[in-house]
């Protein structure tokens, strides 16, 4: 039984903090910026790849 309540408590702290790590980067996936997106894509203009110019959902 002694073993049991550290070993408890372990996995606990190992549920609390776990929610804590966030894997999700904001902006683009690629980590480039727009302009040299919009060399890649071929497109006209780079506004499609800047994030201040994408409307929230």
């Amino acid at each position: 039984m002694r073993n049991l309540k550290p070993v408890l408590s372990l996995f606990a702290a190992a549920i609390i903090f776990s929610g804590c790590v966030t894997t999700h980067r904001s902006g683009n996936p690629h980590g480039l910026p727009p302009g040299q997106q919009k060399k890649i894509y071929g497109t006209k203009s780079a506004k499609p790849f800047a994030p201040g110019q994408q409307k929230k959902q």
